[in-house]
């Protein structure tokens, strides 16, 4: 996921990066014209590459649109400013949210070393929910039938309207 990217360090000038395959679709172009001067303390920074963006000295933020549509998936999700993002800590302190439900697809890599993940999503997700989302994320109570779940304890299922033919303990 994060191979397409050249490093997130370097000195300023123009940011090397990689498109994604569908990088000229409209929705690319209609997001990037409304993508922020500055997330932070952190200003934008040119890209070699259509549809990317890159903030920071050294790049702290890269967005970048136009990425193939993932499917199901078993990273967390979670959803931010009526977007839904899913987490990829596996290159930690490199964090990768990718949008879920949105196409074309968004990735958004921070580096958390010089600007929180949640800060850089919140800034950048506004302008990526202009799009329409076609899925959302599942919550807990939707996989396990509407029921309730504590951390602490199994889920309880929901109510039934027709009476179980198994009794309960």
């Amino acid at each position: 996921m994060v191979t397409a990217v050249v490093g997130l360090a370097g000195c300023a000038g123009i940011v090397p990066l990689e498109p994604g395959p569908e990088s000229n679709a409209v929705a690319c172009a209609e997001t990037m014209v409304r993508l922020p001067d500055a997330i932070g303390d952190l200003d934008r920074r040119s890209t070699n590459a259509q549809s990317t963006a890159a903030w920071g000295d050294p790049t702290a933020v890269i967005y970048r649109c136009g990425l193939p549509e993932q499917g199901p998936s078993d990273l967390p999700c979670f959803t931010v400013e009526g977007v839904d993002w899913l987490l990829d800590e596996t290159d930690a302190p490199r964090y990768v949210f990718t949008t879920y439900g949105r196409e074309p697809v968004t990735e958004i890599i921070v580096d958390v070393t010089y600007i929180a993940g949640a800060d850089a999503v919140r800034a950048l997700s506004p302008v990526v929910g202009l799009r329409d989302a076609d899925a959302r994320c599942l919550v807990a109570t939707d996989v396990f039938g509407g029921g309730t779940v504590s951390p602490t304890a199994e889920p309880s299922p929901a109510p039934s309207a027709t009476p179980s033919a198994t009794p309960t303990p």
